[in-house]
Formats: structure tokens, sequence, C-alpha cells
């Protein structure tokens, strides 16, 4: 029973990959695997058809970049100060509230972005902004993967042996030199992996991205311009856009695949970060 119940996500893997290469092979049968990496026009659901990823992979890569942006400050901050200078009640209330944030459906952020960033933060400030665009999505994102860097690297960081800390202060050491030089460095690896997971986590949102960065396929590296994701442009086909079983529909398996291989290619590197500098107490 419990070889069972722990092969469940073995299973679940193995099928969904199955899936993917199975759909993804459809389709490069038809589109060429060449054309598809290199190519900067993607016209699936238009004539002419053009199959090239890359203004697909340039939005996912603008929209998680401008996510870690917000993200890591405001998540090494808040982790700083809970770990370091927050008493045991406030660190409860306040960790209890930022982890709300998780909670929120993604389409609440998505309607947020839209209705208020846009229009109210960023149209007024910024010349020439859209309603929808890279740079909302974006800081939206950023937004919502707050609590994976701010909870993990403060968990990292409330690791660390008060021993540590201790020792720096008999030496004469500030509050400030005992966090930047004493506890940071001991919690490396884990603050790395909760800035790639909150990395590997902003490329896969979905709702966010399709409700504030529309459904234009445009090829920028403009942050203003509106963006289609990968993930967006998944939702959109997957709910009718194209007929199944033809090859418009069979491209979302093919994005799919590529997305899936990125994400794990950086959790890979996590794992890999944190066995090489992780320190056991």
């Amino acid at each position: 029973m419990l070889l069972s119940a722990s092969s469940l996500s073995f299973i679940a893997i193995v099928v969904i990959i199955g899936t993917l290469v199975i759909e993804s092979s459809i389709f490069f049968g038809h589109v060429s695997f060449i054309e598809f990496i290199t190519g900067t026009e993607w016209t699936v659901l238009f004539e002419p058809k053009k199959f090239g990823v890359q203004p697909l992979v340039v939005a996912t890569a603008i929209t998680s970049l401008i996510a870690l942006t917000v993200a890591i400050p405001v998540g090494l901050a808040t982790a700083i100060y809970l770990s370091e200078y927050a008493g045991p009640t406030v660190r409860r209330i306040v960790k209890s509230t930022i982890e709300l944030l998780a909670g929120i459906p993604t389409v609440v952020y998505g309607y947020f972005a839209l209705y208020f960033i846009s229009p109210n933060l960023l149209m007024p400030l910024i010349e020439g902004l859209g309603v929808h665009s890279a740079l909302a999505v974006g800081l939206t994102i950023g937004v919502l993967i707050i609590p994976i860097v701010a909870s993990l690297s403060e968990d990292a960081m409330y690791s660390v042996p008060e021993d540590f800390r201790l020792a720096a202060y008999s030496l004469g050491a500030r509050k400030m030199d005992v966090v930047f030089k004493v506890v940071l460095p001991a919690a490396l690896s884990g603050i790395f992996a909760s800035i790639i997971l909150a990395f590997t986590r902003a490329m896969g949102e979905t709702m966010i991205a399709a409700i504030a960065g529309g459904f234009r396929v445009f090829y920028s590296f403009d942050p203003r311009e509106a963006m289609q994701t990968m993930t967006s442009f998944i939702a959109q086909v997957a709910t009718g856009d194209a007929p199944h079983g033809t090859v418009e529909y069979q491209s979302i398996f093919a994005v799919g695949l590529l997305l899936f291989f990125v994400t794990m290619v950086f959790n890979v590197i996590a794992l890999l970060i944190v066995r090489r500098w992780q320190i056991r107490y």
C-alpha cells in the first residue's frame, strides 16, 4: 500500500511525459523541429501558418524575469526580517499572512493586473503602455511568487544553528554583519533553490498571462508590448480555438513539451546547487 502511494507521483510524471512526447511527435511529423525552435513567427491560428516558437519563449522569459526582480528583493527582505529581527509571535502572524498570497486564485491576480495595475499604476507613468502588457504580467506574477522566495528562504535561514550567530557576536560582530556575513552564506543553497523554484513557478503561470498579457503573439523584447506566453497559448487553443486532431491543436503539446523540458532543467540545476552548496549541521 505504501509503495503504491509513493509510486503515484512517478506514474503521473511518466504518463504526462508519454502523452507530451506521443502527441508532439505527430506535430513534428508535419512541422520541422528546426523551424519550431528557431523561427520568430508564430501564426498557428492564422494564414499563412508559421510555427516558430521564439515569440512565446521570449514572452515567457521576459515576464518571468520581471517577476523575479520583484520577488527576490521583497522575498529576501521579508525572510531576513522574519528570521533575524521579528519575535516569535510577529514571525508566526506575518509568515501566515504572506503565505495567504499563495492561496489567492490566480484568476483574481489576473483581473487585479488588468483593472488596477495597468490602468492605475503603469499607464499614467509609462507612455505608450496599453492595458495588456508583459510588464503588468511580470509585476503581478512577482507578487504571486513572493511567498515562495520568502517562506523557503526564511526556513533556510531559520535553520542555521544559533551557535553561528553567538560565535559572531562574541567576536564583536554587529547584527547586520551577522545577517549578511554569517546567516546568509550558511543558508545560500536554500535561498538559491527558492529562487529557481519561484522562477519555474513564474514560467508556468497561465491565468495572469492570459488575462493581463493578452493573446497577441509578438516577437519583441519590449515589456510594454502585449505578448502571449507559452502557457497562455496552450490555454487559448485548448479551450476550442483549434479543432481536435489538427496540426494547430497538436502544437499545444509541442509547446507544453518545451515548457516541461525547460522547467525540468531548472529543477535539476536547483538540485545540483543544493547538493553542491548545502551545509549539513
